[in-house]
């Protein structure tokens, strides 16, 4: 990874870890469809913005837009939803750690359906000591009272598929497309489908009237969408989807830390060695073996 990897993957941590957080504020006062389809509007905005800044070039080939608003559906809409319903049952850090098992599912996913990321013995090491990180922060997590709703946990566990399967998709049916354009028009079918969703599922449809909660929605949409999408795109082709989805083992470390620092929550012998495996999963995959010529994907992201 070069440096300008690191410097998108560690801002995509921040953008999508504090996410669950700002999740839980909101449910408090909105429904899962009126949350997404709030924060998928504000994305949009924002992409809007950058779209007219930039002037990427659109697609002209019908499949690459299909497969783009299919991605709008599965990446977006769906696991939205999902992970916003489950935070109504548990813990914004609970499903931080359970999403953090989305690079194990893409590994799998993408060692059958791409040619250029297969599962290498340094690689299933460095995802199993992440692994082992969520875990460590999970039996943390679970000390005490808290009860956790299985069905709940279903959900997180269904978003975590469709995210997974979804970049392995994107890797093979979007080459060349500006993270611009990327990242803009799955939202755009994403939030069609969710005001639907929403109009069906929470008539009549009410606006939050609690400051935190627009705050909420406006981090939401604008950092942990529209921010988030432009550089998980880019890390997408750039590194690879089973790389890129690493960045989710950041998610217990980010969540917990704000739980710390804002909620009043313990830092303990947990916390910490759960944070250290998660950050030594990323040193063992990323580093070059000894000897070894490292080979790079070839970015698949037209300039912008």
């Amino acid at each position: 990874m070069k440096t300008k990897d690191w410097l998108a993957f560690a801002g995509l941590s921040l953008a999508w870890g504090s996410s669950f957080f700002w999740i839980k504020i909101a449910v408090a006062e909105v429904g899962p469809f009126l949350l997404v389809a709030l924060r998928v509007l504000f994305g949009i905005l924002g992409l809007a913005a950058v779209a007219l800044w930039r002037r990427p070039e659109w697609p002209k080939d019908r499949r690459a837009i299909g497969a783009l608003l299919l991605l709008g559906i599965t990446n977006t809409a769906l696991p939205f939803v999902l992970i916003s319903w489950a935070e109504i049952h548990i813990d914004s850090a609970v499903a931080a750690i359970l999403n953090g098992s989305v690079p194990l599912f893409t590994m799998v996913i993408a060692h059958f359906a791409l040619a250029d990321d297969r599962m290498t013995r340094q690689r299933v090491l460095g995802l199993a000591v992440g692994f082992l990180g969520v875990i460590v922060l999970t039996l943390r997590d679970l000390q005490g009272d808290i009860r956790l709703n299985l069905l709940a946990q279903g959900a997180m566990m269904l978003a975590v598929l469709f995210y997974a399967g979804s970049s392995v998709f994107a890797r093979r049916n979007a080459q060349g497309v500006s993270p611009i354009v990327h990242a803009l028009v799955p939202l755009l079918s994403a939030d069609a489908f969710i005001w639907g969703g929403a109009l069906l599922n929470e008539s009549p449809i009410r606006l939050p009237v609690q400051g935190i909660t627009w705050i909420a929605l406006l981090w939401l949409g604008l950092v942990g969408s529209c921010t988030a999408y432009l550089l998980y795109f880019y890390l997408v082709h750039s590194i690879g989807p089973t790389r890129a989805t690493m960045v989710t083992y950041m998610f217990p470390v980010v969540g917990i830390t704000l739980g710390v620092a804002f909620l009043g929550e313990v830092l303990d012998v947990s916390l910490v060695l759960g944070a250290i495996l998660v950050v030594g999963s990323l040193l063992i995959v990323n580093r070059r073996a000894a000897g070894v010529k490292r080979t790079q994907l070839k970015p698949a992201v037209a300039s912008d």
